[in-house]
């Protein structure tokens, strides 16, 4: 197995132990994103704006990893109030298409820094 770190300034940086994504073989794990601007490391305010950010961080990492969105295989949702949960199948159907990825929607009581909603995601890259 080989095994490579990706990072991207398109992205917030790491703020803990982790890496923004691995890819190990043909399959990149993309650390839980939350609405951190890549620039100044501040959180969106308000939940739409936060979803569209996080999909954008996501977006930025896949890229970094040789990617797209059109890659994820396995999403995970992460919301600090369920009731947004429409608003993510909303803002998602402008970031995905048909097939849709396996996705774990998730109530938690809270997220690093006061998020509202993080992801991470799982993406396999194609052999070509």
């Amino acid at each position: 197995m080989t095994k490579q770190i990706i990072q991207t300034a398109q992205a917030p940086q790491a703020i803990g132990t982790y890496s923004q994504a691995v890819r190990a073989d043909d399959t990149v794990y993309l650390s839980g994103q939350i609405a951190l601007d890549p620039n100044t490391m501040e959180l969106a305010e308000g939940i739409d704006p936060q979803i569209h950010r996080v999909f954008a961080n996501l977006r930025a990492v896949a890229t970094a990893a040789g990617g797209s969105l059109d890659q994820v295989v396995k999403l995970n949702v992460f919301l600090t109030d369920l009731a947004h949960f429409p608003r993510v199948n909303e803002i998602m159907a402008g970031y995905f298409s048909q097939p849709y990825p396996a996705r774990a929607a998730v109530g938690v009581s809270a997220l690093p820094r006061g998020a509202l909603v993080e992801m991470d995601a799982v993406l396999v890259l194609s052999k070509d």
